[in-house]
């Protein structure tokens, strides 16, 4: 029901079996009288050939492609039997050029859509050229399809058979009087002019006569053959013949052992040159890398970080563990902003939104500026002395000034509103991706958005919390981790 509420969805395909009579009921009144479709219950779905599929009907690929609903044909097929339907879709394209459409009603007592709305339908699809109807043992659902025939309703010719074999599970099959037996329904399709062949066997040559006739008519010009879509290849299969080969899973840019060399190489130079000579990994990487790194040194046993390197190392974790327990913990809101500052500054600048705007803008989503605001300072030498570096050896330093100019904004409204050590270094290393050229559009983003930047604060801070997990380890005294809250912890 909320699916046929949206004003957007014309057809829905129930192919859930055993819903109830009364929901059913339901349900068709409101398709009805809202001009929808409904398909099912307990269908197995549909297929326009060619075009598009819903549930599991026509089976697997290879299936398809037998059937040749890869590409679509001349005959508009309906049914009742969802276990039936992809028999008769091979049978059809074997007496045919093919399907157009191919639709199982299901088969509860009150299907969505009956037999003779679908045969309907066809006859006014110009692509469709003649019907094939599957009926059923039981319910009347065929005599409405033999009033629209005497009505003149219907002016394409209908190929029809009801099956006598009730299948488990078709409520809509159960017998109710001689006007439900497959004989009178069969008789009485063929009295309003369907062709009705004297077997389910005889079925195959009845459509084939009937498609051939028109042919012959000129009523049909029959779909000329395509070469299907060629099916891929298993890969365990294409792997033993060697016609693939399995592709590298993981590459790295940054430091390499291959080829014929023992030595690792860094960015490409190898591991000798960068001792002998006296680089650094801040020479082989970036300079500004080293500079952010010493800024953001540890704050001491109370940050997050240090307080759960503290506390793991109390309960006698190893040097690693308890590393690895602070650094966790490294976060949006607790050290680790640096990330979301250069998404949101990136964004805001580059649709040239104004800083009001911009503050506005992020006060509508009820987010906070990353970047922007300290608890403790109203001043930081550390951005004085990183905006300092990057206006003196960057090439451009847009980003800078725009973070600038929303901390000029914000310091309007609070005097702790600054611009911190995540937002400059946000801003610096937009400023550094860009100004060299060395990076595409969509490579910027794949940086920011993986969480990149914020490995400055791991690298800085892991210095900081191996101090803290070794010091504790050696002195192994109890310790204040939470002073406002007096919290003791010891080993």
């Amino acid at each position: 029901m909320s699916a046929l509420k949206q004003p957007t969805i014309r057809v829905v395909a129930i192919i859930a079996e055993g819903v109830p009579e009364s929901d059913t009921k339901q349900m068709i009144a409101y398709a009805k009288s809202n001009n929808k479709v409904v398909i099912g219950p307990a269908t197995v779905g549909g297929i326009q050939a060619g075009a598009f599929k819903i549930g599991d009907t026509a089976g697997t690929i290879d299936n398809i492609i037998q059937c040749k609903l890869y590409r679509p044909g001349s005959v508009g097929f309906v049914t009742k039997s969802g276990g039936m339907s992809n028999e008769l879709h091979n049978t059809i394209a074997c007496a045919t050029d093919g399907i157009y459409e191919g639709i199982a009603i299901g088969g509860d007592v009150f299907p969505g859509s009956t037999l003779s709305d679908h045969v309907l339908r066809f006859n006014n699809i110009p692509q469709v050229k003649m019907i094939v109807v599957l009926g059923e043992h039981g319910g009347r659902d065929e005599y409405s399809l033999v009033e629209a025939l005497k009505q003149g309703k219907i002016n394409k010719p209908v190929v029809a058979w009801v099956k006598s074999q009730v299948q488990l599970g078709h409520a809509g099959a159960m017998n109710g009087g001689e006007m439900e037996s497959v004989q009178a329904k069969n008789q009485a399709l063929k009295d309003a002019g369907v062709v009705v062949p004297t077997s389910y066997e005889a079925l195959e040559g009845a459509i084939k006569e009937t498609f051939q006739k028109l042919v012959e008519e000129g009523k049909i010009t029959p779909v000329k053959e395509v070469p299907p879509p060629q099916l891929p290849e298993d890969l365990s299969t294409a792997i033993k013949k060697g016609k693939v080969r399995v592709p590298t899973h993981i590459i790295s840019t940054i430091s390499d052992e291959r080829g014929m060399s023992v030595e690792q190489r860094y960015a490409g130079v190898l591991m000798s040159t960068l001792v002998e000579e006296g680089y650094g990994v801040g020479d082989v990487v970036l300079a500004i890398a080293r500079i952010c790194i010493m800024m953001c040194a540890d704050h001491g046993p109370c940050a997050s970080g240090a307080h759960n390197s503290i506390v793991a190392a109390s309960a006698g974790k190893d040097l690693i563990s308890s590393l690895v327990s602070g650094l966790l913990t490294i976060g949006p809101r607790f050290g680790g902003a640096i990330d979301d500052a250069a998404r949101y500054f990136k964004d805001a600048y580059d649709r040239g939104l104004a800083p009001s705007e911009f503050m506005e803008d992020m006060k509508k989503k009820g987010i906070r500026v990353p970047g922007i605001g300290h608890r403790v300072k109203r001043g930081d030498k550390r951005v004085e002395l990183l905006q300092r570096y990057a206006r003196e050896n960057f090439p451009s330093v847009e980003y800078v000034e725009y973070a600038v100019q929303v901390e000029t904004y914000t310091l309007s409204k609070a005097n702790n509103l600054i611009l911190n050590i995540d937002g400059v270094i946000a801003s610096l290393f937009l400023d550094l991706l860009n100004g060299t050229g060395m990076f595409t559009k969509q490579e910027i983003d794949d940086i920011v958005e993986i969480g990149y930047l914020n490995g400055l604060f791991v690298l800085a801070r892991s210095t900081g919390l191996i101090g803290h997990t070794s010091d504790q380890k050696r002195l192994k005294q109890p310790l204040y981790c939470h002073p406002w809250e007096d919290v003791l912890y010891t080993k």
